[in-house]
């Protein structure tokens, strides 16, 4: 995964690292240092070129489902191929969980209702907004990768270490 040390353990790089990955994928930009950046960097390029990849890849399934009268009312799903729920599983161990935030004015009966059959609402905004959009990118472009962008901020105050903010592009 990472061949930089960062001056940490192995377990504490490695949770800053996800740390760090999903909030870059989660807000779309994040403030750190350049060492740090150009590991994240390596890391949620990576990611994104796996949704990327199978992000298209579903089926429609009918499926049965009792309603709450009792009645058996089918009902058209959307369902992963095996390759997508693979790399949504692969997504799923490496980013952290992240909670969908209420409007100031939702109420919670709203706010349950928008995000009741979301479990996971990173990996839907990947494979959702992200996937597709840098997907459609390569069409036009013809190539693949490049989906940060790093910009410097100058010296951090106190220890002096180059900050960055890193960003999808």
């Amino acid at each position: 995964m990472s061949n930089a040390k960062l001056g940490r353990a192995n377990n504490l790089r490695k949770a800053m690292l996800r740390n760090q990955v999903t909030a870059l994928l989660w807000h779309g930009k994040i403030e750190t240092t350049m060492a740090r950046a150009k590991e994240v960097r390596s890391i949620a390029e990576k990611l994104i070129t796996l949704a990327m990849d199978v992000h298209d890849q579903n089926v429609m399934v009918t499926k049965d489902i009792t309603n709450s009268k009792g009645q058996i009312v089918p009902t058209e799903v959307r369902n992963d191929k095996p390759a997508k729920l693979a790399v949504r599983r692969r997504l799923m161990t490496f980013l952290y969980t992240q909670k969908e935030l209420k409007n100031p004015k939702e109420s919670k009966k709203e706010y349950k209702a928008r995000t009741g059959d979301v479990k996971f609402p990173l990996i839907e905004k990947i494979f959702g907004e992200i996937a597709p959009k840098y997907a459609k990118r390569a069409e036009e472009v013809g190539s693949r990768g490049g989906y940060t962008r790093i910009i410097k901020m100058g010296p951090r105050r106190g220890d002096a270490a180059e900050t960055v903010i890193l960003e999808l592009i």
